[in-house]
């Protein structure tokens, strides 16, 4: 019997499909999934909120299968962000150790974030996450935890994901009309990281490249941390709008070419094989090849990767990634995009599945490159609650620590004169005794 307390829930809010998925921890790093629903996306693009009602209807859609088919009630989820309107920029501030001793401490890391996050003052922006990357100690630089050292000025440098404030308000609106409270917003991008990420890559460097319907986002990794983020403004649903566009069809018929029949490299010998796609009423069939299809694809790929190169290169980063490139997300599911994209980038590149922490009975279902991000917001939902039940036994212990030195400084001290008149009594008592 499932016990709901237990039970983590999220969403992922995307371009084609919104996927809501609920899980608990089973072991340290093991996930069972008790609850998947995936509908198709209506009112979203790119990551923005086209219209309230159809991405409200959506989300209740996929709640409601939830509710039907597992008989869990959601209520309180962790909520997937993106899209072009989220920027990552890297900033840096300082304070002074103003401590007589000068020790830097766990206060003064919290200064210096907090200190940070009142720094970006534009009013158009939220501030989705802060993350500290190295601090410098009185000029030394790139020390990783600066506790315990001594110093008169602190520094620290931070990536800072922010979005506009409209675009977050729209999607934290619909989830409360949907009757959910979300418990926090997470950058989709980190969430895919998590789920589909070694700890060897984190550390040693590595892209990873999320390609969605409406985007396609970037987060690179190096020393276990996060250095990098982006958002190219085109992704799957681009390629598929290409092909609508080109031969004159419809969307509908275009997903279903690029699925079926669509490659990332298109090759000569493809010239032989002839597509036929069923014509709009009173119409001639629509007629072409296979290499005419996939050179379509192919150009709209190569214009991603080079997007992703391109903010790779102007990063600095390129030489640090020696664990490659992975990527994943629907659009990575394109037959050679793997050769096509270490083509471009001479790097090594995979394409990747969440795989390693899912269990349960739809393990098979989500471990697909497309629900990477509602596994990964899942994963972050649960060590989120992991580290508040660590916080929170910490401040209970030190709660039941101050409330016995609280007894023992409120314990009524002995009078020190009537402790005397007793022991002054005791004796006088004893002598008398001993006379008898």
């Amino acid at each position: 019997m499932l016990n709901n307390s237990e039970i983590i829930g999220a969403i992922d809010i995307g371009t084609t499909k919104i996927a809501a998925i609920a899980g608990r921890k089973i072991f340290s790093d093991k996930i069972e999934v008790v609850a998947f629903a995936t509908t198709p996306s209506k009112g979203i693009k790119r990551g923005a909120v086209l219209n309230i009602d159809e991405t409200v209807n959506s989300i209740t859609t996929v709640l409601n299968t939830i509710k039907k088919d597992c008989g869990i009630e959601l209520s309180e989820v962790y909520v997937g962000i993106a899209g072009q309107h989220v920027m990552g920029t890297k900033n840096r501030c300082s304070i002074v150790i103003d401590t007589p001793d000068k020790v830097i401490k766990g206060e003064h890391l919290s200064m210096l974030y907090n200190k940070m996050k009142n720094q970006i003052t534009d009013p158009g922006e939220e501030i989705l996450e802060i993350i500290p990357q190295s601090y410098i100690v009185d000029k030394t630089t790139g020390i990783e935890n600066p506790i315990g050292m001594t110093a008169n000025l602190l520094e620290g440098n931070f990536h800072v994901i922010s979005g506009k404030m409209s675009m977050v308000n729209n999607i934290k609106k619909c989830v409360a009309l949907a009757g959910l409270k979300i418990k926090a917003l997470i950058l989709e991008p980190l969430a895919s990281a998590e789920a589909v990420l070694t700890k060897q890559e984190k550390e040693s460097g590595v892209a990873m490249i999320d390609i969605g319907g409406g985007t396609s986002d970037l987060a690179i990794f190096k020393n276990g941390k996060i250095i990098h983020t982006a958002v190219i403004p085109i992704g799957g649903n681009t390629v598929t709008i290409d092909i609508k566009n080109r031969f004159g069809i419809l969307e509908k018929q275009a997903e279903e070419l690029k699925i079926k029949h669509g490659y990332a490299l298109a090759e000569k010998h493809q010239e032989d094989v002839k597509i036929s796609v069923e014509p709009l009423k009173g119409r001639e069939p629509v007629e072409f090849s296979h290499y005419e299809l996939n050179e379509t694809i192919q150009a709209r790929m190569e214009e991603i990767i080079h997007a992703i190169m391109f903010q790779i290169e102007t990063g600095g980063i390129r030489e640090k990634l020696a664990g490659g490139i992975v990527m994943t997300g629907g659009g990575s599911l394109l037959k050679n995009l793997k050769q096509l994209t270490k083509y471009i980038s001479a790097n090594d590149v995979r394409i990747a599945l969440p795989t390693d922490y899912i269990s349960g009975q739809y393990s098979e279902i989500i471990n697909q490159p497309q629900y990477s991000t509602a596994v990964g917001l899942l994963i972050k939902g649960i060590h989120s609650e992991d580290t508040k039940d660590v916080e929170n036994i910490s401040a209970i212990e030190n709660l039941n620590t101050e409330e016995e030195k609280s007894k023992e400084k409120n314990k009524t001290p002995k009078n020190p004169d009537e402790s005397f008149l007793n022991k002054l009594k005791n004796r006088m008592t004893k002598l008398f005794d001993d006379e008898e």
